[in-house]
C-alpha cells in the first residue's frame, strides 16, 4: 500500500514537471527583436539583411533548450537576439507566443537607447 502511494505521488510529480518548467525567461536589455533565417551556417538573414552567427553562438528554442544552427536551416523564426562587438549574432532566443505578444520591443539599437526597459517585468516603454 505504501509503495503504491509513493509510486502514485512520483508519477503525479513527473506529470507536473512540464507545467512547472515553463518559467518566464529573462532577456537582457540589449536584446533586440527580429526575424532570423539560418541559411548555410554561419550565414543567416536577420530582418531581411545578411547576417552571420558568431563562433559559439547560442540558440535557445521556445522551450529554452539549446539548438544547433544546422537544425534550423530555412525556418523563419521570430527571435530576440544580441550582437557581439563585431556585429555578429551572439545569443538567440526563439520566442514563445506569450513572449512575442509583449510589445513594444525594440528592433534597432537606436530604439533600445531611446526607450525604457523594465528588467523585472521584461517590458519596454516608449517615453
Amino acid at each position: 500500500m505504501y509503495r503504491r502511494a509513493l509510486a502514485a505521488f512520483f508519477l503525479a510529480s513527473l506529470a507536473a514537471l512540464p507545467a512547472a518548467a515553463q518559467v518566464q525567461r529573462s532577456f537582457p536589455a540589449d536584446a533586440l527583436r527580429g526575424t532570423l533565417v539560418i541559411n548555410d551556417p554561419p550565414e543567416a538573414t536577420l530582418n531581411g539583411r545578411p547576417a552571420r552567427l558568431a563562433p559559439g553562438a547560442r540558440i535557445r528554442t521556445a522551450e529554452n533548450m539549446m539548438a544547433m544552427s544546422a537544425s534550423l536551416v530555412g525556418a523563419r523564426l521570430l527571435v530576440h537576439y544580441t550582437l557581439d562587438t563585431l556585429g555578429l549574432v551572439k545569443d538567440v532566443w526563439i520566442l514563445t507566443p506569450e513572449e512575442a505578444a509583449k510589445r513594444p520591443w525594440p528592433t534597432t539599437p537606436q530604439q533600445a537607447q531611446q526607450w525604457v526597459f523594465d528588467p523585472a517585468a521584461q517590458v519596454w516603454s516608449r517615453p
